[in-house]
């Protein structure tokens, strides 16, 4: 049999609100969530799978429109190769698109970086401040 998890421990375990958990059962991206007699949320590891892919492309910038989307071709995955390929590809380009921004941001900050490290030195031995043209970053 399956573990079993409370909306508590899969909170947790997920560091989401238990409002959020409900929220994606509302939208139906996380669905078929049994209840016990007293009415709680039995959340099975189907549904811990499930919010693994959620967290996941959530992470990445996918909406929650996007991942109705994605669910939704999921559940007959044949007839649906085409789009499920279409709107993975996208969010893969829209990634590529903001790990190109975020090398550039970070090449940015080592520059600022070195230049108050170099500042520093200048500071503590008493020299000629360093010129931050030396150290700017190419647009």
């Amino acid at each position: 049999m399956d573990k079993q998890y409370s909306i508590r421990e899969v909170s947790a375990k997920f560091n989401l609100p238990a409002s959020t958990l409900r929220y994606y059962e509302e939208v139906g991206i996380l669905t078929d969530i049994p209840r016990n007699s007293s009415g709680k949320r039995i959340y099975l590891e189907k549904h811990i799978n499930r919010l693994k892919t959620i967290c996941c492309f959530k992470n990445t910038g996918m909406s929650i429109a996007q991942l109705q989307e994605f669910f939704q071709y999921e559940q007959q995955e044949p007839s649906h190769i085409d789009d499920i390929l279409k709107l993975l590809t996208n969010q893969k380009n829209h990634i590529l698109a903001q790990l190109a921004k975020m090398q550039h941001d970070y090449k940015h900050i080592q520059k600022k970086l070195a230049y108050y490290q170099a500042m520093k030195t200048a500071v503590d031995n008493h020299i000629a401040l360093p010129n931050w043209q030396d150290f700017k970053c190419d647009n």
